[in-house]
Parts: structure tokens; C-alpha cells; sequence
């Protein structure tokens, strides 16, 4: 537990960054192991704390950015351009890292380096250099000593983790596990074979389309032969990123014949435009592996007119299941169906506890009327994929993590190609594509693969199902078939019949009683028996009396 008196030199730290931006949460987790429900500072607040903390929490924001199934959109959108406010490394300890990782002498494998960085982040920073050979390549360097203080920082940040799981928001969110994912995250952004792996698995996959011309797209080449943990060689691409870039006229190939022919900036702007939407529907809807973060710095317009992609390091993945329930749900949101909208939400979600699904019906019906009779060219399709997210949170729903990316990384492409060609219609961008996509879906990339898999699910189920009709026939002759009924919201029900019951009972009782006081009283001959009676017909007078009170009280007189 922390406390004031046995806090370390960065405890302090962080407390006093905290303190000094207004977050007095901080204070109660820091000082008495308790905070009471958490409290998030304004989102501008947050992402200035973030940076003052350092290059292991300024990772931590960009990671917290990928999430909105957690946080709202204002908290996403502040987070998601977070970039470590850190000087750049004097270039001898830049030197030192690249002898280490290189093992041989730098003369021998450079012809020249600019010992100027081309950018600097919290991580590592860029530098251009010459290989022996001619080849212009980007150097990306592990800044020295950022393994050591990732590892404190990490140990910090989980011990703070446990304490906030003592509260409703920690044990809702399983804020522990979520710790440890965000550590194990940032630890594997620490080796560069993750992001060389990343970048050619992607340089890959769209190097291989029929959806646009892939010479048009580049990813940067890894060398892998330079390439080690702390150190990423990559291929040098000259251009600036796209909203920087001037467009101009340029002379491009036609693919049927390769003669040139000259496009004008406009036409130029609508084909970049088209040919980043199809290369983002690939990857999300037929590869399910794509790059997700294309925020406007993380996409180059090249000097020879070419797009390029970069900064591979955060990539997000969607299985065939996933990529099938997204597409069918985008369909219910433009049908406007809120019916099959929660039912596209559960079997996306995580196994948990069941929700209330009128309640959820009822959510996504007032979020889509918003919608209703507004031209699909209008719809901010990131924007209703945010608020599919919120009413997730709002029903305790848990969507996996990659849910997140998917939204973040459909968030960033439509504000780029907003910004970069404001007359872009989101819906002539993917109408050339859904025929394609379904088709795929239905019978995927081979026919005769779908086909032999089909046969052999009709073959498997051919041979199981007189076995199975044996086993239900025989169950039902010899009574031991046994039925496991769970009926939704029974539980009401339930209650209303027992009160129900009881009543008529209790009704029954008093008019027993009533009856038998009446005939004691005809054939009285005692004194003892009119006592008797009397008795009777007071008790049933004041049984009869509360029933009616309670009837009357429960509003349900009719």
C-alpha cells in the first residue's frame, strides 16, 4: 500500500504532476491506498498529465486511445495524436546503441548518417542514413536506458492498478488484467522484430489485390539483416504527410495499356482518396490484419505521387467470424434495425453475464433514429461504431479488445479522408466493394475449398444424425429425457403467481373461518361456543379487512 511516508523519489513524482493538474483522485490512491470511484480529469488535463509522467505513460495513452469500448470519444480523440514532449538523444549515445546492435563498425555498413534525427518520439527517434550499397534507409533507435525505465514505471503503474481494483470501476472494468495488458503491450513495442514482423506482413498482403493498382501503395521494405531488437532498418521514402502535401498534376500509367496520362490535383485527390478506402476494406474485411493507426502523420504522399503507409507498430487483428458480424452489422445500421443490431452486439461480446436485451434493443432504437431519413453520404460511420461502443458500456457488455482498433482505425480514416478531400462520399467509396465482400463471405477465396468444406460438414452431419435420433428416441421411451428450460425475465412472473396464490389461499381461509363461526353460532347451546363464535368472526373480520388493505395498497384493484 502506498503512503506518504514510504513513497519512492517517482511516487513523489507522479503524485506532485497529479496534484499540480487539478487530479485530486491521485491524492487518496498515492496516500491512502483508496480513492472511492474513480474520477478521469477533463480529457485536454489528462493527456498534458500523461506527457509530464513520461515516455512509458505517454505509450500508455496512445495505447488507452485504441479503446473506446472504455473511454468516450473526447477522451479518444485527445489521446489518440498524444506524442512524448522529449528532447531528442545527443547523437554519441545514438551512436553507442547502433555499435551494440550492429556488432561491427559503423564505416562498414554506412556510407553516411545524418546524425540530425528526422523525428524523435518516447520510444526511440529516426535518423536517415546511406548504406554501402547506395540504398537510402530510415534508422529507428531505442533510446538508450528506456528498457530501465519502462520496467519502474511498469511496476508502479500495476501497483496502482491493485488499488483501484478495490473500487466498483476496477473490479467492472477487471481494471488488473487490463494493467497487465497495457504493460505487456508496451513492453513488446520495446523489440523491433514485432514491428518489422507487422510492416511485412502487411507490405505482403497489399502487395497482393485485385482492388487497386498495389504499385500505387507502398509499405517501407524491412532489412532484416541490420534489423535487431533495439534497432529497425527500413527503406527511406521521400514525401511529406498527406494533409502537408501539395498536389499537383502528375503523369500516371493507365493499367490497360501503360501509356501516360496527366491528372489533375482534384482527380489526383479522389483517387488517393478511393485508393486508401480499398486499402483499408482489405484489411479490415478480407485480410483481418491491419494497421491501426492511420492517423494523418502515419500516411506519406511520396515526390513521385505514390501513397505510403508507415509506423507499422500498432497493428489489429479480426478473425473471419468477426469480420462477418461487423459487415452485418454496418447492414442493420443502414436498414436502421435496432433487433438485429443487439443481436450482432451479443454474439460479438465476450461470455459474461446476459444482458437485457429489450433493454438493448430499446438503446440502439433511440441511437439509430437519429438516423433516420438522413442520406447515407451523411452518416459518420465512425461516429455510430463509437456509440455501438458506448451502449455496450452502458449494458455491461464486454467486446473484445480488437473491437477497439477496429473503431479507432475507422475513426482515423474517415477524419483523414474527411480532411484531405472534403467531398468524399463514404458510400460510393464502399458500394464498388460489398458485391465482392460478399461474395467472399459466402463462398470465400476458393469456390472448390467452400465446396469440399460444405460436403464434408453434410457428410459429418449425414452420419451423425440417425445416431442421434436413436439416442433421442430411445430417451423418450425410456423417460429419461430430461428438458433445460432458462426463460428470460420469469422471475417477475414467478412472483406475481405466488402472491397470487396466496391470496386465494388467505381467502379461502377467512371464508373457512366465517363459515364456521356461523354454523358454531346456529347450533350454539353454550356460552362457551358463543365465545367460540365470536372469536371466529372477529379473526375472520380482521383477516378479511388487511386483505383488503393489501389489495388496495398494491394498486392492483383491476
Amino acid at each position: 500500500m502506498f503512503s506518504l511516508t514510504q513513497t519512492s523519489a517517482r511516487q513523489r513524482e507522479i503524485l506532485e504532476i497529479a496534484l499540480s493538474n487539478g487530479w485530486d483522485y491521485m491524492r487518496g490512491v498515492l496516500t491512502r491506498g483508496q480513492g472511492g470511484q474513480p474520477t478521469l480529469p477533463p480529457p485536454a488535463v489528462l493527456r498534458k498529465i500523461l506527457v509530464e509522467l513520461g515516455p512509458f505513460y505517454v505509450k500508455f495513452g496512445q495505447l488507452l486511445s485504441t479503446r473506446p469500448d472504455l473511454l468516450s470519444p473526447d477522451y479518444v480523440e485527445s489521446l489518440t495524436a498524444l506524442q512524448a514532449n522529449v528532447p531528442p538523444v545527443d547523437w554519441t549515445a545514438i551512436e553507442v546503441v547502433l555499435r551494440q546492435e550492429l556488432q561491427k563498425p559503423l564505416e562498414e555498413v554506412f556510407a553516411a548518417i545524418n546524425t540530425e534525427p528526422v523525428a524523435a518520439g518516447s520510444i526511440a527517434q529516426v535518423h536517415r542514413a546511406t548504406l554501402r550499397e547506395g540504398q537510402e534507409v530510415a534508422l529507428k533507435v531505442q533510446r538508450p536506458g528506456i528498457a530501465q525505465i519502462v520496467d519502474q514505471d511498469i511496476a508502479l503503474f500495476k501497483a496502482i492498478a491493485e488499488l483501484v481494483a478495490f473500487t466498483d470501476f476496477g473490479q467492472n472494468y477487471e481494471i488488473v488484467a487490463l494493467a497487465e495488458e497495457f504493460t505487456t503491450a508496451v513492453k513488446a513495442e520495446l523489440d523491433f522484430h514485432q514491428e518489422a514482423d507487422y510492416t511485412d506482413q502487411l507490405r505482403r498482403n497489399l502487395s497482393n489485390t485485385r482492388w487497386f493498382d498495389p504499385q500505387q501503395l507502398l509499405v517501407p521494405k524491412v532489412y532484416w539483416e541490420l534489423t535487431t531488437s533495439r534497432l529497425l532498418v527500413l527503406e527511406w521514402l521521400d514525401g511529406k504527410p498527406i494533409l502537408d502535401a501539395e498536389l499537383t498534376a502528375i503523369a500516371l500509367p493507365k493499367p490497360d495499356n501503360g501509356k501516360a496520362v496527366t491528372v489533375s490535383p482534384d482527380e489526383r485527390r479522389r483517387q488517393i482518396t478511393t485508393l486508401l478506402f480499398r486499402a483499408f476494406i482489405q484489411q479490415l474485411y478480407v485480410d483481418g490484419f491491419f494497421h491501426a493507426d492511420p492517423h494523418p502523420g502515419n500516411v506519406y504522399l511520396l515526390q513521385d505521387g505514390r501513397v505510403a503507409l508507415i509506423d507499422c507498430g500498432m497493428i489489429g487483428r479480426l478473425d473471419p467470424r468477426t469480420q462477418r458480424l461487423l459487415t452485418e452489422m454496418l447492414l442493420a445500421i443502414v436498414d436502421i434495425d435496432a433487433s438485429r443490431c443487439a443481436q450482432m452486439t451479443l454474439e460479438l461480446a465476450e461470455a459474461g453475464q446476459p444482458p437485457n436485451f429489450m433493454r438493448l434493443v430499446n438503446d440502439y432504437d433511440r441511437m439509430l433514429r437519429k438516423y433516420h431519413n438522413m442520406s447515407l453520404a451523411k452518416i459518420n460511420f465512425s461516429q455510430v461504431f463509437y456509440e455501438v461502443l458506448q451502449i455496450s458500456r452502458n449494458n455491461n457488455i464486454k467486446l473484445p479488445r480488437n473491437m477497439g482498433l477496429y473503431a479507432k482505425s475507422l475513426a482515423n480514416l474517415e477524419g483523414l479522408a474527411r480532411k484531405f478531400n472534403p467531398e468524399v462520399n463514404l458510400l460510393d467509396e464502399i458500394k464498388p466493394l460489398m458485391g465482392d465482400l460478399f461474395r467472399r463471405q459466402l463462398i470465400g477465396d476458393s469456390p472448390w475449398q467452400t465446396f469440399l468444406r460444405t460436403a464434408l460438414d453434410v457428410k459429418s452431419l449425414s452420419l451423425q444424425t440417425p445416431r442421434q435420433v436413436e439416442l433421442l428416441l430411445d430417451r423418450l421411451t425410456s423417460e429419461t429425457l430430461q428438458w433445460n428450460v432458462r426463460l428470460r425475465d420469469i422471475e417477475p412472473l414467478r412472483r406475481s403467481v405466488d402472491d397470487s396464490a396466496n391470496r386465494l389461499s388467505f381467502s379461502i381461509l377467512v371464508g373457512s373461518l366465517i363459515m364456521g363461526a356461523a354454523m358454531i353460532t346456529t347450533s350454539s347451546s353454550s356460552q362457551q361456543l358463543s365465545l367460540v363464535s365470536t372469536v371466529l368472526f372477529g379473526a375472520a373480520s380482521f383477516l378479511g379487512l388487511w386483505l383488503i388493505v393489501s389489495i388496495l395498497r398494491s394498486g392492483r384493484l383491476r
